[in-house]
């Protein structure tokens, strides 16, 4: 390191007689390393980063400087290694990431050398909270019997787990039942500043060793950075946490002491100004923001909130913001840190010396506080006024199409009528159409039209059904895609259905759903949905029984602060009683609808909707068969499960009726501010918080019976169809791999815009008659026992055979089929994409898939590169990409290319009959270079056009060179201990 950086380090007063040492910011500015104090915060954190990590190895003093001296508006083409101090994962994306290191190890093991090389430099926390499913719901004992069936259905997952905690040092992990990654991020996990005794040996990296070089000096303090394989770990940016999602892939890279890789970024100021009006929820200014920022296109930028607004926003408000970063598009959506940050802190129960010493140190930096209107330089300042904000909700099918509360009984006719891909293209006569549930073979419609009807529907109703009364009947492969674990195990209210006759129409809402991820962080909107549960209560208005409701906080806090102020047995009188800790709904793990209530919404393809308090409302996602899903505030949740249905304006028409016979409006049960601000404090309480997160192995019992295998290696079981060794790093050397060509390629897909990592990565149930399905089959699984594609993410058979399976992903080479169906060339044959892809593959013939616009939004879902890997799709050639699918494609040794100048498959008339080449790889590669895709069309005539290649940095050049990260890093470490 230059002398310098050296001198950077200095101290400062951690607390009353307490030394800390840090690498000053300021410092390098006085050395004349630029105007630091006006480079945005986000970028500053950054740098400091790279000027404490600065080895001229991973991090090179020009890295440094390079940072240094950012510039609002310049071309982005230096790219920064980012060491950050933690990894944080969730189940689905942390299984096949252990199986990954397992994989590894074996893979040093089978050469030879010690296979605990393979070690977690930075410490790594994986929380299972993606594995509980809503099976029970409205009834008391739902969270009970969630959690036993999920010990059920994952038993062989969690033993691996475990098997990783004890094999890994500095593995842990946060067992089932305890809450959702990004809220038990910010509740426990969170320091706001990293303390360590010792500094690392830079030695150390890489052998497994996890001690540091003893040291007199004080500790050294940083900032707490991380990334994590979930897109919302950018919920902690609302801490002034540095943070954001990435795929397993460049987490494992983390983990391993790799820098995460990644472009000099724009910068996006938002100016929040203004204040709030009475009745508008923090998901409200999230909803507008994430319009807001999608508009003005911030994929692939920081987004930094500064002015008056922000500061006045409470710490968890900025937290909702900051979750939803990848549905507006940014790397993530930061809020300084400040004295709201340390209130925060505070308030979850760490101790006052530790938040003092957070307050220290950053303003030590220059770093403390949420900066003014001009303080900082941005690359764009993007103005919002909160006073313009209304309530609002956002749907059917992206997060960023806002819908005003008044406008949306308009916009949903509207949606029904308009043509597809928009709308639903329902004619006239069917859009007010009724249909029977308790169908008697006829198709025709129970009653058209009525407003009156609809309004009878919404009168209170007795006691829920507990029971379901399907009887005997048998299960059909629809319904047994559900997995339901036994027959008992779906709760609706069929019973009441039945004897009152009731039907369903377009618009009905089927799922009602306070799930947790962006909203159940925040005790405002938490405890306004309870104020509006207890007012209904009171007045005596229930859901339809029709509608499915849950309650999934986000972790058992909110359980606390529910029942200390008395709302939670007003939300149980609802059906919102708890269902579990985890992601629920949003992850497509909103379990079974009734069963008859499901028959009726297929047999009749009604347009059914979901409401829900979550961040993601993609076509397929909530349940396969609900085709609108609107994401709302929680309270809103609440009060459409009352009215039943998207046809109703909320802010003119009744909700229901109540004891007494009399209309009642939301405006009768909304709570005011007042009201919210009274029962805050109950929200708030550090005991609660240190009592809740302390001695985490024994909060779930169930999870110290789990069983686990020993040692180091791990065992692989041939015969287990939940973990299987991946075959990444069969025939592995030392040497890279020899380059072939991408000549005579088939297109194994064509998509249009907006395909998303929900359409290719394999989520949700198990079709019986798909792929992954047959495998299983084979292998002697029931089909009650296949449960979901998350719970076999470690299992790359099932994996690659559910890639591209999504039932609502359209290939342009089979017009007007929707799913995982493509045709294979040159037999002409209609096929799965699966089956097409093993059959290329016999013939050793590359594929490439083509796409339109945003190629791979949504969450950062590893198994949606590697199951494209695994298909043999060697690149994928679309107009543009969201930031961490195409990062993660390179991840895999997959090539991104990008169309240029507006080119696209449509315009240039590809079919899927023709073959390609890819020139210009075979020498050199250089980031972002423009190679040349030759297509060879049927009637023998050949088109060249110019394409972008998507590798975005000199890193990922090497990466792909390898043949991936993994190999990548894997050669890297047995090079560094030869």
């Amino acid at each position: 390191m230059d002398v310098v950086f050296k001198a950077a380090e200095r101290t400062f007063e951690a607390g009353p007689g307490k030394t800390g040492r840090y690498f000053s910011l300021p410092y390098l500015e006085e050395q004349g390393f630029g105007a630091i104090h006006r480079l945005p915060v986000s970028i500053r954190i950054v740098l400091e980063s790279l000027l404490r990590n600065c080895d001229n190895k991973r991090v090179r003093e020009a890295d440094v400087r390079a940072l240094a001296a950012w510039k609002p508006t310049e071309e982005r083409t230096a790219e920064i290694p980012f060491v950050v101090g933690r990894v944080l994962l969730q189940d689905f994306t942390g299984v096949p990431l252990l199986v990954d290191m397992a994989a590894m190890r074996s893979a040093v093991d089978h050469l030879g050398r010690k296979a605990e090389m393979i070690e977690p430099i930075v410490p790594v926390d994986l929380v299972i909270d993606h594995s509980v499913q809503v099976d029970y719901y409205g009834r008391p004992d739902a969270l009970e019997k969630n959690l036993a069936v999920e010990f059920e259905r994952n038993l062989p997952r969690y033993q691996f787990l475990k098997w990783g905690t004890q094999a890994f040092e500095t593995f842990k992990i946060v067992p089932p039942g305890i809450g959702i990654c990004h809220q038990v991020n910010l509740e426990y996990l969170a320091q706001g500043a990293i303390k360590t005794a010792v500094d690392r040996d830079p030695a150390a990296q890489g052998s497994g060793r996890a001690e540091g070089l003893a040291s007199d000096k004080a500790p050294l303090y940083y900032p707490d950075t991380l990334v994590g394989t979930d897109s919302h770990t950018v919920m902690i940016n609302g801490l002034g946490i540095v943070a954001w999602g990435v795929g397993g892939i460049e987490a494992e890279a983390a983990m391993l002491g790799q820098p995460i890789y990644f472009l000099t970024p724009d910068v996006v100021g938002v100016h929040l100004h203004g204040q709030l009006q009475e009745g508008v929820s923090g998901t409200d200014v999230v909803l507008a923001v994430t319009e807001l920022l999608r508009k003005t296109k911030v994929v692939g930028k920081f987004v930094e909130f500064h002015g008056s607004g922000a500061a006045a926003l409470p710490a968890t408000e900025r937290a909702t913001i900051g979750n939803m970063a990848p549905e507006y598009g940014a790397t993530m959506g930061f809020f300084p840190p400040d004295e709201e940050t340390c209130r925060y802190l505070l308030a979850t129960g760490r101790s006052a010396e530790h938040v003092e010493a957070i307050r220290r140190y950053f303003k030590a930096q220059g770093l403390f506080g949420i900066p003014e209107a001009g303080q900082c330089e941005y690359s764009q300042v993007v103005e919002l006024d909160l006073g313009t904000i209304q309530p609002a909700i956002a749907g059917p099918k992206r997060p960023q199409d806002r819908i005003n509360l008044s406008d949306v009984k308009a916009r949903f006719a509207d949606l029904l009528a308009a043509p597809s891909p928009d709308g639903y293209g329902r004619p006239a006569n069917d859009r007010a159409a009724r249909y029977p549930i308790h169908d008697d073979g006829q198709r025709t419609p129970a009653r058209v039209g009525g407003g009156g009807e609809q309004d009878s529907d919404r009168v209170p109703v007795g006691k829920h059904a507990l029971e379901s009364t399907q009887g005997t009947a048998t299960l059909t492969e629809r319904e047994m895609m559900n997995n339901r674990p036994t027959p008992d195990a779906l709760v609706g209210a069929d019973a009441e259905i039945a004897a009152r006759n009731l039907d369903l129409g377009h618009g009905d809402v089927l799922i009602a759903a306070i799930t947790s991820c962006t909203n159940t962080s925040n005790p405002a909107v938490m405890l306004a949905a309870g104020l509006v549960a207890k007012k209904a209560a009171e007045r005596g208005l229930k859901p339809r029984p029709t509608v499915k409701t849950s309650l999934a906080p986000g972790s058992r806090v909110v359980t606390e602060y529910l029942k200390k102020t008395g709302l939670q047995p007003y939300l149980d009188q609802l059906g919102f009683n708890t269902v579990g800790y985890g992601c629920t709904t949003c992850i497509g793990n909103s379990g079974p609808l009734d069963s008859h209530v499901e028959e009726a919404i297929v047999r009749h393809d009604i347009v059914g909707a979901s409401v829900l308090s979550g961040n993601r409302n993609f076509e397929a996602r909530v349940h396969q068969n609900i085709k609108a899903n609107f994401l709302m505030s929680p309270p809103l949740v609440v009060a459409y499960a009352l009215a039943g249905s998207m046809n109703v304006d909320l802010t003119r028409e009744s909700l229901g009726r109540d004891r007494d016979g009399k209309d009642v409006f939301l405006k009768d049960i909304w709570p005011t501010n007042a009201e919210i601000q009274a029962l805050l404090g109950q929200a708030n309480d550090p005991a609660t918080f240190r009592r809740l997160y302390s001695d985490l192995a024994h909060q779930t019992p169930m999870w110290t019976e789990v069983p686990s295998p020993a040692g180091t290696v791990y065992q692989w079981d041939q015969q287990s169809t939940y973990i299987q060794e991946p075959p990444y790093f069969f025939g592995f050397g030392k040497e890279l791999p020899a380059r072939s060509q991408l000549r005579s390629a088939r297109a194994l897909a064509i998509f249009g815009d907006s395909i998303t990592t929900d359409h290719i990565s394999p989520a949700g149930a198990i079709k019986p008659s798909s792929p992954a399905g047959r495998y299983l089959k084979e292998r002697g699984v029931e089909v009650g026992d296949f449960n979901s594609y998350g719970s076999r993410r470690g299992n790359h058979e099932v994996m690659v055979r559910g890639t591209f399976a999504n039932v609502r992903i359209k290939n342009l080479m089979v017009p007007g089929v929707e799913g995982g169906v493509t045709v294979h060339q040159p037999s002409a044959e209609q096929m799965s994409i699966y089956d097409a892809a093993m059959r290329y593959e016999a013939g050793k013939v590359p594929l490439f898939v083509f796409a339109g616009l945003e190629y791979g939004t949504g969450s950062s879902r590893d198994w949606a590169a590697k199951g494209t890997a695994l298909l043999g799709v060697r690149a994928v050639i679309a107009r543009s990409f969201e930031r961490i699918h195409r990062s993660n494609l390179v991840g895999m040794g997959v090539l991104p290319c990008q169309f240029k100048d507006g080119t696209t498959a449509e315009s240039l008339g590809l079919k899927g009959d023709e073959t390609f080449d890819l020139l210009g790889l075979e020498g050199d590669i250089a980031p972002r270079q423009e190679v040349t895709l030759a297509i060879h069309r049927q009637d023998g005539k050949t088109d060249t056009v110019p394409v972008i290649l998507r590798i975005d940095t000199p890193i990922e050049v090497e990466y792909y060179l390898n043949g991936g990260i993994l190999p990548y890093v894997l050669r890297q470490l047995l090079g560094r201990a030869s």
